[in-house]
């Protein structure tokens, strides 16, 4: 089985020599060692040193010298919107205070995947939504290190 041992972020591999492509929600990209299914059928065995994020625009380097591209599956998230940067930053709290994975949006919103609960909770906070699918990239946090990425 064709083993992938290393992991490339963005820019630091020749994403133009992909053969292969792996897309994944994002509860399935923090990954260290599983056997995966490319988007054409193809096995391979994920076999990192470490867990890591496997984070849109990343490329896995096989042992046979090949390369897969990861993309990030859309799946269904939540846009959040306030008026004002008060509500906003109070809207972030109490999403980080209930360890939900966040996303912070280019413009100053957020971005949380599709859950009634928080979204009846962002709604009551005064925050405005948009349902709709798209690929989710939530912060790493601060204990990350060097997986702080934006699509």
């Amino acid at each position: 089985m064709r083993r992938a041992l290393s992991l490339h972020r963005p820019g630091d591999w020749p994403a133009d020599r992909a053969r292969a492509s792996i897309t994944l929600a994002w509860a399935d990209r923090h990954r260290r060692r599983l056997a995966m299914t490319d988007d054409s059928g193809g096995e391979f065995l994920l076999d990192l040193p470490e867990a890591s994020l496997l984070a849109e625009g990343c490329g896995l380097r096989l042992s046979d010298g090949e390369w897969i591209a990861v993309r990030a599956a859309p799946e269904a998230v939540v846009d959040i919107a306030c008026h004002d940067a008060e509500s906003l930053i109070r809207i972030a709290w109490h999403i980080g205070n209930r360890h939900a994975p966040v996303q912070i949006l280019e413009g100053g919103g957020l971005r949380i995947q599709d859950d009634h609960v928080l979204v009846g909770m962002v709604e009551q906070l005064g925050g405005h939504i948009v349902r709709h699918r798209a690929a989710f990239h939530a912060e790493g946090g601060a204990y990350a290190a060097g997986e702080h990425h934006h699509a």
